[in-house]
């Protein structure tokens, strides 16, 4: 979590329920597509580019972000967009969320996180490619006349305030607690739109010479990833951004392994070995100087505080704020301007919920929590869809100029209820645990004789699953043994 200027969610790669049936392969229909860029999409997705860095992280630092650029460059200008690659932005994000998306103008972006879970260059590409398939339709443009409706920079369609725990209207709340967050607003297609973003990543990858079959392999590593998200924080299922963004792909693995079989393509290109060897000490999961999740805890060195989450919530960082969510409420933890005043700023964060208009601020209580300074107040909220809720903001005074709160949405009657403990952990860390606190990276080992899926999950940096973990990262279902003399992926410190 940092503090920076909101926009919204991008585009990105959806799925949609399993059991659905089969539709045309992409070599038996015809999907509309544009053929230019035009003056006004350039000058909208100029406007929009800074925006979305500042929302996702901002750029990612490292060497991959060339290697990145120049795989997505030679897939987009497989599309009707373009055939010069100057005209597209790849953009590798600082993002520990699973995701990719592009916007009209030839911009196109996709996470470090999602980059590390793929196995090979012919996945990424065709990962961008449909990204550049959603933009070429013009899937954006169409969905405007559909649903609610919020503009987003006047050029990306409608969007829909998605709940962090299922409920409309605490979602709601939540997303007004924070701004538009990245992991509350999302631009969701329909189930045709998706497949015709496949079908267009798969057409672009037998054009560019991959083999075309590589986009069902990231669709199923996908799969297994928030499959294995749902057993790490114990729920039913994952509701990471990514995960909210788009249903489970599992049930698209199938349909888009048929597809790549229609396109009569005998490319097998891959590139295994060069986009493992890119990828080598590229920074995973949370970066530190945004804080870190580990287990039920969130730790941030750079703001020197830490804090606890209950059993059973799931907790999601992201750029604007923690997320906490279980069946028993939802809270979120950021910050915001202090002049030095904790009634002040609590009266604020209700005015930035309520909006403009007649409201009167709660009456604010003080009290000191492990040595900080701290201010609560709660009040009666009822939501969209008639529910009562009991809405706290929880503020902690760190400085004179730095403030920062839980904004805690519980049934009414409960007050802060089942986040009275998180509310109490909240704590300065030392600097000797802030030192602590250590970057994951990818690295890129090579099997021995001996070594076994064991042995290597050994080395993951993680305590729990890491046997899931490593076969996850490195496309190993089932039983699958590694062998000597095979690259494989690991997580270290």
């Amino acid at each position: 979590m940092k503090l920076s200027p909101f926009i919204m969610s991008g585009i990105a790669i959806a799925a949609v329920a399993a059991g659905t049936s089969r539709q045309a392969s992409s070599q038996q229909r015809e999907i509309r597509t544009v053929s230019s860029i035009s003056p006004q999409e350039r000058q909208e997705g100029a406007k929009a580019h800074p925006q979305l860095l500042a929302e996702f992280g901002g750029l990612y630092a490292g060497p991959q972000a060339a290697y990145v650029t120049s795989v997505g460059r030679r897939i987009a200008v497989q599309s009707s967009l373009s055939g010069s690659q100057s005209d597209f932005t790849v953009s590798l994000l600082n993002s520990s969320v699973n995701n990719a998306f592009a916007i009209p103008g030839g911009y196109i972006y996709v996470t470090r996180q999602l980059t590390a879970l793929m196995n090979n260059e012919a996945e990424l590409a065709g990962v961008l490619g449909h990204e550049v398939g959603h933009v070429a339709a013009q899937h954006g443009k169409r969905r405007q006349d559909a649903a609610q409706r919020n503009s987003i920079l006047g050029v990306l369609g409608q969007v829909l305030v998605g709940a962090v725990a299922g409920d409309g209207a605490l979602g709601g709340l939540l997303q007004k607690g924070i701004g538009t967050g990245s992991q509350l607003l999302t631009l969701r297609f329909s189930r045709a739109q998706e497949y015709e973003a496949d079908d267009l990543g798969i057409r672009y990858l037998a054009k560019a010479g991959y083999d075309p079959r590589a986009l069902s392999d990231t669709l199923a590593s996908l799969a297994a990833q928030n499959a294995l998200d749902a057993r790490v924080k114990g729920t039913q299922s994952s509701v990471p951004a990514w995960a909210s963004t788009h249903p489970d792909p599992a049930s698209r693995v199938t349909r888009a392994l048929d597809n790549a079989r229609a396109t009569g393509s005998t490319a097998t290109l891959r590139n295994a070995d060069a986009f493992l060897t890119a990828i080598d000490g590229m920074l995973y999961g949370d970066d530190p100087r945004e804080g870190v999740v580990d287990g039920n805890r969130f730790l941030h060195p750079a703001f020197r505080l830490k804090f606890t989450v209950p059993q059973g919530f799931a907790m999601e960082n992201s750029t604007e704020a923690v997320t906490v969510s279980g069946s028993q409420g939802q809270a979120q933890f950021t910050g915001g301007g202090y002049g030095g005043d904790l009634s002040t700023y609590v009266g604020a964060a209700f005015r930035k919920l309520a909006g403009e208009g007649g409201f009167t601020p709660p009456q604010v209580q003080r009290t000191t929590v492990n040595g900080l300074p701290a201010a609560f107040a709660t009040v009666r909220a009822t939501g969209s869809n008639g529910t009562a809720l009991d809405v706290t903001v929880f503020a902690y005074e760190f400085s004179r100029s730095s403030a920062y709160h839980f904004l805690v949405m519980t049934p009414a009657g409960s007050g802060i209820g089942p986040f009275s403990t998180m509310v109490q952990s909240m704590a300065r860390m030392t600097q000797a645990e802030a030192d602590k606190v250590k970057a994951r990276r990818v690295r890129l080992v090579t099997v021995r004789p001996g070594d076994t899926v064991g042995s290597l999950a050994g080395r993951m940096a993680y305590a729990d699953y890491p046997v899931e973990r490593f076969r996850v990262l490195n496309a190993l279902p089932g039983n699958a043994a590694v062998r000597p003399g095979q690259r494989v992926k690991i997580v270290t410190y």
